[in-house]
């Protein structure tokens, strides 16, 4: 579970400005949280909320929710980071730009391949052939989380091919360990699966990648007219309750 505090400013446009720190079950802030925001937005829909934007500051910058007529969100997640030391990763970078695709990283006695992403916050993106059978996630997912080839810890997603447009994932995250569902994991692993060729890069504005979680299915462009990542999903109402705080 996330929890989330938040303030709203009227902004001098027709949206809301949204200050919110994100704390996870470790008790640290981490930079940003891709399902956080589109939970937020959907909520500020529910309350009675009309507008059809957001702007959401995050400690990776504004990031801008955008409300569907089908009921859905469209989060423009911004652009990748791909230099190691930006993600940061100690990892020797072995593509353009100093960035780190497929590189090979030893963790809980094992070789793995992995590509460095950052959306504000780092991933280690690690393609397998089968889910189940490839991985030891409950010891696999902590050993890669706090290698020391990520400095500031790392969020790990496992990554099967299903078809060119479809990506299946578990994700171990950082402070939190497996999760329903990450979006800046979804968008890293959509990135690091293109740049790796594992699938196409999707042509024509508005082509998307599905990508299946633990809890569901996201849909991510990475569109190549602005280098962005945009994550559309749903998110509905789930249960409310009363908190005492101490």
């Amino acid at each position: 579970m996330m929890i989330e505090a938040f303030s709203c400013h009227p902004n001098i446009s027709t949206e809301l400005l949204i200050h919110g720190p994100y704390v996870i079950p470790d008790g640290s802030e981490p930079e940003m949280c891709g399902n956080g925001i589109r939970c937020l937005a959907a909520f500020l829909r529910d309350l009675g909320e009309d507008s059809k934007s957001y702007t959401i500051n995050t400690l990776a910058g504004p990031i801008i929710p955008v409300m569907n007529d089908d009921g859905g969100i469209t989060v423009d997640m911004g652009e990748p980071i791909l230099k190691a030391s930006q993600v940061p990763t100690t990892l020797e970078a072995n593509a353009d730009n100093d960035s780190v695709v497929e590189q090979t990283l030893e963790a809980n006695g094992k070789t793995w391949l992995v590509s460095a992403v950052s959306f504000g916050n780092p991933h280690a993106v690690i393609f397998v052939d089968d889910l189940e059978k490839d991985i030891d996630f409950d010891k696999d997912g902590p050993a890669l989380e706090a290698h020391p080839a990520f400095p500031a810890k790392t969020n790990v997603e496992f990554v099967q091919v299903a078809a060119d447009d479809h990506l299946i994932m578990k994700v171990w995250e950082r402070g939190a360990g497996p999760t329903l569902a990450c979006g800046t994991g979804t968008c890293a692993l959509v990135v690091a699966a293109i740049r790796a060729g594992k699938i196409p890069r999707p042509s024509g504005e508005g082509s998307k990648v599905r990508v299946t979680l633990p809890g569901g299915d996201l849909y991510i462009e990475w569109r190549e007219s602005d280098n962005k990542a945009y994550m559309t999903g749903p998110a509905d109402f789930s249960f409310d309750a009363v908190a005492a705080l101490k």
